[in-house]
């Protein structure tokens, strides 16, 4: 479970329902794209038939690239565009320095190629000078291009990832995603991963399209001028041909590129599949990791190995298609890299024979001709990556998707939802025709009124599957599907804690005063904490860097997350089987510490002990019924002694009688 699905800790200023209704932590607008009808029908498909038909699928593809671009692009209209647009001016300043720059590349070409047939030393010496300034600037501009647009990807990759993680934490969306359906899984790969080839990769493309469109236009001047027209004599027939050149150029561009669609069609589709088999393969590894002390415990290693090899097996078997697929693109690539440079030459060829074109102009052709063709040939150079960065932003928009149907629900489209304030008088924590649902309806528990006073200490029992977590989820504003009212007294905190505690990454310290900052508690009062818990063997350590969540015990996870309640001081604290990792002695010491809190802490626990009755004065019963679990009690606990009070009674007894005993003799 994530943090905030962990040990949670709610202030009135942090509650969803009383929070800015912006959609990321930096006040941004809602990121939902405008509704249509079509556009309501492709979100329906991306969440999927199983099977979708072709023109499903065509749909689906299309919504999500169209929805990419809807929040993508808003790098360059929201506040902070002018860093933005500026960049992108000083881009495109750069990509005309960088073509005029090949075009006095190209006429030198010429001049020098001149010089040589006419065997003129002096030209030709001061030519090579002229190079070395060609040369280095040619290189300063390649320098500065690589800068602007590497630079350009970065703010945009960061923008976009913000703008994501922002909607994915806010109102516990990372933890809700986990129990909807929908088409994003791994959410942290298309994040990390996708998000990176998505704002990189269209940004390469723009570069690479703008060069190829100016460098086609201004060569194809070059070529129309200096080849000009081909008169030929074929079978008594003669054929005037205008810009030869140029004809040619457009010909063989646009044979290899049909060439390249017609071979490299299904690139995009198996890029897609290879991307969502790495994810895969990824989280098993990593489920594997986090859950290495279970696995381990009961040698699961062969089961764990077997699916490890599933997904490898997978994985390798999309590397087989991609691999396929770059075997059929490469014929025409490879092809083409070889034919571009001779051919210009073999059709200038007989005009320089016949003398109608000098050494320096054929050779300025051929450098043309190369020039455009490059050009004309940018989608078959980069149809692969193209294939990459189409699936990349798909599986990005997937995500955005869910985050969208979650985004709606939210402001009561669908499905119900519960409604959280924190503007309640008198009660610490009431519960005002409370039902809990699951995201498509389903019932799990039915209409529930319930008022906790401050400083009542509230049993939930039942047997499992009668909704009792997902009652606490909803206190806690983890829930949000449902109808009525959790309400909660103005200005109270609340802090939930769960049966497994999340421990952050860090040092002791970092982890018991969670989610404040590490220095906001001194290290004498984490150390007065663990010692009230029971954790004196740690006080020493509480500035240590480790691996704390594999190397606590699963009880000293338990009494490290009671340590926070000492720390944070909350006016309502929920119990979710919180002590169900330790023995009923450390059991009963801890409950009984946290009796010790202020007469106006409200307490709610979760558990299925019965030796937890003795710490609480009120018990709600929630019973399984049709169309979803009940509460079918709500008594007051008489105050009865705990299991190690009856105990020491029952051994003074005997010691007792004993004394009477004696005393009579």
């Amino acid at each position: 479970m994530s943090a905030r699905a962990s040990d949670e800790t709610i202030r009135p200023d942090k509650n969803p329902e009383t929070a800015p209704q912006s959609d990321s932590a930096t006040g941004a607008e809602s990121d939902l794209p405008p509704e249509t009808k079509e556009s309501e029908r492709a979100e329906n498909e991306v969440k999927g038939p199983d099977a979708p038909d072709e023109e499903t699928e065509a749909l689906r593809r299309s919504y999500l690239l169209r929805r990419f671009w809807h929040t993508g692009l808003r790098f360059w209209t929201t506040p902070g565009r002018h860093v933005a647009w500026l960049f992108s001016a000083a881009l495109l300043v750069i990509i005309l320095l960088n073509l005029g720059a090949a075009y006095a590349m190209n006429l030198w070409n010429r001049g020098i190629f001149d010089a040589l047939e006419k065997k003129d030393a002096g030209t030709v010496l001061w030519l090579s000078l002229i190079y070395f300034a060609i040369l280095a600037a040619s290189v300063l501009i390649s320098i500065a291009l690589v800068y602007t647009r590497m630079t350009i990807q970065r703010r945009w990759r960061k923008w976009l990832t913000d703008t994501l993680v922002d909607r994915w934490l806010r109102h516990g969306r990372y933890y809700q995603l986990n129990l909807v359906s929908g088409d994003h899984q791994n959410p942290e790969f298309r994040i990390a991963d996708d998000v990176r080839i998505a704002t990189e990769a269209p940004v390469d493309f723009v570069t690479g399209v703008l060069q190829a469109f100016l460098s086609a236009a201004t060569f194809i001047v070059v070529l129309w001028t200096i080849g000009g027209a081909l008169d030929l004599s074929v079978g008594g027939f003669d054929i005037h041909i205008p810009g030869f050149l140029v004809v040619a150029a457009v010909i063989y561009a646009l044979v290899a590129s049909g060439a390249m669609l017609l071979i490299g069609r299904r690139f995009v589709s198996v890029s897609e599949g290879k991307n969502q088999a790495e994810a895969e393969l990824r989280y098993v590894l990593t489920r594997l990791r986090e859950n290495g002390e279970s696995i381990a415990l009961i040698q699961g290693e062969e089961e764990e190995r077997a699916g490890v090899e599933t997904s490898l097996l997978k994985v390798l078997k999309c590397w087989r298609s991609i691999c396929i697929q770059n075997m059929k693109t490469s014929v025409v690539s490879s092809a083409s890299g070889y034919i571009a440079p001779v051919l210009p030459i073999i059709l200038c060829a007989p005009k320089y024979l016949q003398g109608t074109m000098s050494l320096g102009e054929v050779m300025q052709a051929a450098s043309a001709f190369t020039i455009v063709q490059g050009a004309f040939n940018w989608l078959v150079d980069n149809y692969p990556r193209l294939a990459d960065w189409t699936a990349c932003a798909r599986r990005s928009a997937s995500l955005m998707v869910s985050l969208d149907a979650l985004e709606r629900a939210e402001k009561g489209d669908g499905v119900g939802r519960i409604k959280r304030t924190a503007e309640g008088e008198g009660a610490a924590l009431r519960l005002k025709d409370l039902s809990v649902t699951l995201d498509d309806g389903t019932a799990v528990l039915a209409d529930t009124d319930i008022a906790i006073k401050p400083g009542e200490r509230v049993l939930i029992a039942g047997e499992s599957g009668t909704g009792k977590s997902t009652l606490v989820r909803a206190i806690a504003g983890l829930w949000p599907w449902g109808g009525g009212t959790v309400e909660l007294q103005k200005g109270a905190k609340l802090m939930l804690l769960p049966q497994r505690p999340y421990i952050p990454i860090g040092t002791l310290r970092r982890a018991a005063v969670y989610p404040d900052a590490p220095d906001s508690r001194s290290i004498e009062e984490v150390a007065e904490a663990f010692r009230h818990v029971g954790l004196d063997h740690l006080t020493e350590r509480i500035e240590d860097e480790a691996p704390w969540d594999q190397t606590l015990s699963g009880g000293e996870k338990q009494r490290l997350a009671f340590a926070r309640i000492f720390l944070h001081n909350p006016d309502i604290i929920i119990l979710d089987e919180a002590t169900a990792a330790l023995d009923p002695e450390s059991q009963d010491k801890l409950m009984e510490l946290l009796s010790r809190q202020p007469d106006n802490t409200a307490l709610v626990s979760v558990g299925h002990r019965p030796e937890l009755e003795a710490f609480h004065n009120r018990k709600v019963v929630l019973e399984r019924r049709k169309g979803g679990a009940k509460l079918v009690s709500d008594i007051r606990l008489v105050k009865r002694p705990g299991r190690r009070r009856l105990l020491s009674r029952f051994l003074r007894r005997p010691a007792k009688k004993e004394a009477r005993l004696s005393q009579e003799k």
